[in-house]
């Protein structure tokens, strides 16, 4: 199956109480919900979630805007098989893609990881968006106290602040530049800034005829960004996290990166909550995109033309526990005309 007709599945996740039902609930009062699957994950025996948006049969309802509704519990995999079956044999409305909203306690690297590397969802899904909310009122005590907070924060594309109306607005800037701080990646908004039923984070990410999505990164990542300072004695105890840009010039084998980069991430990839790159390789003429979460990496996308931007590559790796310093030293040494086991070398006194 294409690329194109691949099912793409978004997922909106934020700490326990963050608000991602009352976002959802605002949205599927949009008309454009009739081609969505929304699945609820839902922590323990018993959830609720799914009762908020609407109240369902025991597995799966058509909620009244059109939108298809699933609460699930088990196997991530076997929900998204059944649905595509169900889907497939016309039991179910012929939906377009699909909204998962995580438990509030979920890290998102293991649900990544299921969609990225699995062979049979492979051949019917592509990973969409990762929306997180964070909570306003209690984001500063959750950095500190919940590593699931983290989690969800550096691996997400769109970073909504809810509950803006519960704190006092010269509270937000600080709050803004500490998420912006800790996932430079990410677009920053007001869960407020979206209308009722307004679709437009969920926007399937990595089109290669859509540059424009590159050009904004490149634009955040264009200038020196260095680790901080914690910005407020709220988050002096949470785990040391860093951002580490990497720009160079020259081309590079792709296939001597990936080896590095796989060395990397089967070291590291705990420690390595985010990584972007786009990289200018001997082997192609336009620039190769690479976006992974901690061990899992997305499928390269070899955009159709150079951003406007000078043509070299640039990586940014969002880290906890290792330092910028030894992740540019690892990189000149697979830059140099080592040899395979000196690369590892250099990737291994990480």
């Amino acid at each position: 199956m294409t690329q194109e007709n691949k099912l793409p599945v978004h997922v909106l996740s934020g700490f326990l109480g963050s608000g991602k039902t009352t976002l959802l609930k605002r949205l599927l009062a949009g008309p454009d919900w009739h081609d969505v699957a929304l699945l609820v994950n839902e922590f323990g025996e018993v959830g609720i979630d799914h009762l908020l948006l609407n109240e369902v049969a025991p597995d799966i309802v058509l909620l009244p805007g059109g939108c298809l509704c699933c609460a699930i519990r088990g196997e991530l995999k076997q929900a998204l098989l059944d649905l595509y079956e169900r889907r497939q044999r016309g039991q179910l409305p012929p939906f377009s893609k699909i909204i998962l909203e995580t438990t509030g306690l979920a890290d998102p690297a293991p649900i990544l990881a299921t969609l990225l590397h699995d062979r049979q969802l492979q051949y019917h899904f592509s990973q969409g968006m990762l929306v997180t909310l964070v909570d306003s009122e209690h984001g500063w005590q959750q950095a500190e106290q919940q590593p699931e907070w983290l989690a969800q924060v550096t691996a997400a594309d769109w970073l909504l602040l809810s509950k803006t109306d519960r704190v006092s607005p010269a509270a937000l800037p600080a709050l803004r530049a500490y998420l912006q701080q800790l996932n430079p990646l990410a677009q920053i908004a007001c869960s407020t800034e979206l209308a009722d039923g307004d679709l437009s984070l969920f926007e399937t990410p990595f089109n290669p005829q859509a540059p424009q999505r590159f050009r904004r990164w490149l634009g955040k990542v264009a200038g020196p960004l260095k680790a901080q300072a914690p910005l407020s004695d709220a988050s002096a105890e949470h785990p040391a996290t860093t951002t580490c840009v990497i720009t160079f010039e020259q081309q590079i084998n792709w296939s001597a990166f990936a080896v590095w980069l796989s060395m990397l991430l089967h070291c590291h990839g705990q420690s390595i909550l985010r990584i972007k790159g786009l990289l200018n390789v001997a082997e192609s003429a336009t620039p190769v995109v690479i976006h992974g979460v901690q061990h899992s990496l997305h499928p390269p996308i070899h955009l159709s033309a150079w951003p406007e931007t000078r043509r070299q590559s640039q990586l940014v790796f969002i880290m906890r526990g290792i330092s910028s310093a030894c992740l540019h030293n690892a990189f000149t040494h697979f830059l140099q005309p080592y040899t395979t086991e000196t690369d590892a070398i250099g990737a291994s006194t990480l």
